[in-house]
């Protein structure tokens, strides 16, 4: 379990620990979202869609304009 501190301007640092299991670099951005019961939920959102869009092998993107041809 990590603890972290909040400071009087409400910022904090991220435990190591926290930082390597989430591989968290500089410049990443974390989502906060909390419910209704009070419980917190944390996401770390480093990668953007492009990332982890499927392109198939052997094939190239196309534009909307080719597409409409």
């Amino acid at each position: 379990m990590a603890f972290a501190t909040v400071t009087s301007k409400g910022q904090t640092t991220i435990p190591k620990d926290v930082r390597a299991a989430a591989n968290l670099k500089p410049g990443d951005r974390i989502h906060f979202t909390v419910l209704e019961d009070g419980t917190i939920i944390v996401r770390v959102k480093n990668r953007s869609i492009r990332d982890i869009a499927i392109k198939p092998p052997g094939r190239k993107r196309v534009s909307i304009a080719q597409m409409n041809r």
